[in-house]
């Protein structure tokens, strides 16, 4: 499908006719394939809590789990093997030579990587120089994931990433995915954002990826091109405006805001900020310094207190993205405010239960535990209040890390718990299978019992947790989630 005419018409009146032109022609040619490790499981990778800072080593190769510069890239994927395969903004980005059936992979149904797009793993290095480990961030719009699971690792145990998504479709998605990077310091929640901007000055980063008309998409998703109009324009910006409201209404002052869209028009980009400026007016404050190198392509800006960076595929290697940051005046108005509880969601977990429940964690005095429904929650301490909160007063469909149900004083574990990066591994039995066994885990198949003990074991490929198997006799019971299993053949 041909681009939108007026979308071409305006691109080439903004750029000019070379500039215009050169976008235009880079959004019919085929998209990088970029990953983003997991620092908690990925040996070598970037400390958890750590800012991005777009530095380290090339990884030395992917034959292995192990590279051979010390970085454990995930070993079916097919890194670029030289400068070109880092991401240059994100310490823990790759660029692949060519896009792998990441459906078979066993370190993707692990958690070990996230496939993200490389422009939208700036928004890490947009925190460079700010204080996010054990701090408390919100993700407004967050599904599928992605972001969220950048920012979980930079807050490390102790901090918070509250993951919003308005549909409850995608926010059952972006919870999977939440499971599968295995933090354990994320809550999931699905309402409107005024119901967020109701814990006033309760963050300390807001990010908000907008809902926008998708401009930067019209080459990775051609179905993209035939749903955009000037009229969905306007509609996405009248929703960004609102969205940005609430979003500084939950910001503490002091704190940093992060704004982005993958759009490339000036009414949803650097327009939103403008608008915004209007009614924030003294509040907004020029962030830290941002370094951008000349080489990434990137064209940086500035709307008042707003830094700006802009994405042109012509340019930079990744999609069309726009984001900005700002923070929020430390004399800023207001203070924090925590909505009052509308049920009690939490229910105390005895001390034999209690005791159960350590013996699965490799940091027990960290957490503490507590039952939802029947299913017993673990959660860091530094947070737990916090998490309370939030799920007495909004909808939270997923926080912490299930762990599981108890029958007799003893642990029926939840598949989440298996991908969670505080397992204790010595807590069960560990079944390492090959290929072709762990292809029939993930389908939900049945399973030979020859690499299985009696009982409850935790189900790994090569090294890496994917779920737990009941061994009964000759017979295996497996518990792999019927909602993650593979379909496709």
């Amino acid at each position: 499908m041909t681009l939108p005419e007026k979308f071409a018409a305006r691109v080439l009146s903004e750029l000019g006719p070379e500039e215009g032109a050169a976008l235009c022609a880079a959004l019919d040619t085929e998209p990088p394939v970029s990953v983003r490790l997991n620092p908690a499981k990925c040996a070598g990778a970037a400390e958890p809590g750590a800012v991005q800072d777009g530095t380290g080593a090339v990884p030395g190769g992917y034959g292995s789990p192990q590279g051979n510069s010390g970085t454990d890239v995930p070993a079916p994927l097919p890194v670029l093997q030289n400068a070109d395969g880092r991401v240059p903004w994100c310490a823990d980005g790759y660029y692949l030579a060519v896009r792998p059936q990441f459906t078979f992979d066993s370190d993707f149904h692990a958690g070990a990587y996230y496939v993200q797009e490389a422009a939208s793993q700036f928004v890490g290095h947009l925190l460079q120089g700010v204080e996010v480990a054990g701090r408390r961030i919100l993700d407004l719009c967050a599904a599928p994931g992605g972001k969220t699971t950048l920012y979980a690792s930079l807050a490390g145990p102790d901090g918070l990433v509250v993951a919003n998504e308005i549909d409850r479709r995608r926010a059952q998605v972006l919870a999977d995915n939440v499971r599968k990077w295995g933090t354990g310091n994320v809550a999931v929640t699905t309402c409107e954002a005024r119901q967020l901007g109701g814990f006033e000055a309760w963050f300390d980063v807001v990010a908000v990826d907008a809902p926008c008309s998708g401009e930067g998409m019209f080459r990775k998703d051609r179905d993209a091109r035939g749903e955009w109009s000037e009229g969905n324009v306007k509609l996405c910006a009248a929703t960004q405006d609102e969205l940005l409201r609430e979003a500084w209404r939950a910001l503490k002052p002091g704190g940093v805001l992060i704004y982005s869209t993958c759009t490339f028009n000036r009414d949803e980009d650097e327009g939103a900020l403008e608008r915004m400026l209007g009614w924030a007016e003294d509040e907004a404050a020029q962030a830290g310094e941002v370094a951008v190198d000349a080489s990434w392509g990137i064209v940086c800006g500035r709307v008042g207190a707003f830094r700006t960076f802009r994405f042109y595929p012509h340019r930079a290697r990744g999609e069309g993205f726009f984001a900005a940051v700002v923070r929020k005046a430390f004399d800023a108005g207001g203070r924090c405010r925590t909505p009052k509880a509308r049920r009690t969601v939490f229910a105390s977990v005895d001390r034999a239960a209690a005791a159960e429940l350590r013996r699965w964690v490799n940091s027990p005095e960290r957490m503490c535990f507590a039952t939802v429904a029947d299913t017993r929650y673990g959660y860091y301490v530094a947070q737990a209040e916090a998490v309370k909160a939030l799920a007495e007063a909004l909808p939270v469909i997923y926080s912490g890390v299930a762990m599981g149900q108890l029958f007799k004083g003893r642990l029926r574990p939840d598949p989440a718990l298996a991908f969670f990066c505080g397992l204790n591994r010595d807590a069960v039995p560990a079944a390492e299978l090959d290929e072709e066994q762990t292809l029939r885990f993930l389908r939900r198949q049945e399973i030979g019992a020859g690499p299985f003990a009696e009982g409850i074991n935790l189900v790994c490929a090569r090294g890496r947790a994917l779920g737990f198997a009941k061994r009964i006799g000759n017979r295996v019971n497996n518990m792999y989630p019927n909602s993650l299993r593979i379909i496709k053949q």
